[in-house]
């Protein structure tokens, strides 16, 4: 027998003041029925099977002064690159970067400081993904992107899970304006590299980026942890899509307090954790999940950010329950004295749509 399994309106009554980043709508979820898709032309729904170029350009270690790269070159990062801290990265549009598969965590880390200018078009996104060839693509292919800033989090200072405890690994401050750059229709592919369990780096990670930073039209896609992850911070973000991800679609953590609106994630049926039984505690995947921090504590600032105008396609959809990965549980996940708000958003085909958990 088939389930109907639950959709959740959320329409949660909250003032938005003159001048706040978020948009006054007059519908739920993510797209108005009056306007074209926001996800047309740049968005990719099939990586599996397209082709990228060969990289001719190999980049590893620190990038230690201004740089760009350019559309009329394919670059592969090989290992963990920086960009330094007073440093400047600009990518043009259409440029592909492609992550070295046989190289531990290659990812793009920007440090406190530094800024990363990846500024895409819907005709002519920036793309990250896999190194490897169509049909020979997995998720977890490579690392991520990682933005770094000096905006507050509730743990002072932090460092990235997953890399060293030392200073080109640190976010946190106390400029919620900082400035990290701008990321602007920009695709990441097959990323997610795990050191450990509960050890990933995820397909955009974002430790304490300040608000002064612009990040909009982004798709994460086959990522082998969260696709977005937000660690304390006040950054805004807008148009984010999360597509057949492993582990959750939007985790935030360590006092996250920006606004971010119009976002869709859909997710596979197959494409789940599978630490979930482990006894030492696995994850299992969710929509949203967030947390003030691991202990539940009353740190400041809180985890209080605001999501606005998501539509949450989970597994369940025309799908037998016998047939959905058993780690899937719930599309949106609030514990640990999380204050998160989720509004003007609809989250659907989930065993379980929202559980609020109070210790």
């Amino acid at each position: 027998m088939v389930k109907n399994y639950l959709m959740v309106v959320l329409l949660f009554l909250t003032t938005i003041t003159k001048g706040q980043f978020l948009d006054s709508t007059n519908y739920r979820g993510a797209f108005s029925p009056n306007q074209s898709m926001w996800t047309d032309g740049w968005c990719n729904w099939s990586p599996e099977s397209t082709t990228y170029p060969t990289p001719n350009v190999t980049i590893t270690g620190n990038i230690s002064q201004n740089t760009t790269w350019t559309s009329n070159n394919t670059y592969l990062l090989s290992g963990l690159v920086y960009v330094d801290s007073g440093v400047i990265l600009t990518i043009q549009p259409g440029t592909i970067i492609r992550g070295n598969s046989s190289i531990s965590n290659s990812s793009l880390l920007v440090k406190k400081g530094g800024k990363l200018i990846a500024q895409g078009t819907s005709s002519n996104p920036i793309v990250f993904t896999s190194n490897n060839s169509v049909g020979n693509r997995s998720l977890g292919d490579w690392g991520g992107v990682i933005l770094l800033g000096r905006a507050t989090m509730n743990q002072g200072i932090g460092y990235i899970e997953g890399l060293s405890a030392i200073s080109e690994h640190q976010y946190g401050g106390s400029d919620d304006n900082d400035n990290s750059g701008i990321l602007s229709y920009v695709r990441i592919e097959y990323g997610g590299y795990v050191f450990a369990q509960n050890k990933e780096i995820n397909g955009l990670t974002l430790g304490a980026v300040g608000r002064g930073t612009q990040i909009d039209h982004i798709q994460c896609s086959y990522i082998n942890d969260d696709a977005f992850e937000w660690y304390g911070e006040s950054v805004n973000c807008k148009y984010l899509v999360s597509y057949r991800n492993l582990d959750d679609d939007f985790d935030t953590d360590f006092g996250y307090h920006g606004f971010v609106q119009y976002g869709l994630s859909v997710r596979d049926p197959q494409i789940a954790d599978n630490s979930y039984t482990l006894p030492s505690g696995g994850s299992t995947s969710e929509g949203f999940e967030s947390d003030n921090d691991a202990n539940g504590s009353n740190l400041q600032p809180f985890t209080n950010a605001t999501f606005s105008n998501f539509t949450m396609i989970g597994p369940f959809r025309g799908n037998n329950s016998s047939s959905v990965h058993p780690a899937f549980r719930r599309g949106a996940r609030i514990r640990r004295n999380s204050q998160l708000k989720i509004v003007n958003s609809i989250i659907s085909d989930w065993a379980t749509g929202v559980m609020i958990m109070v210790s």
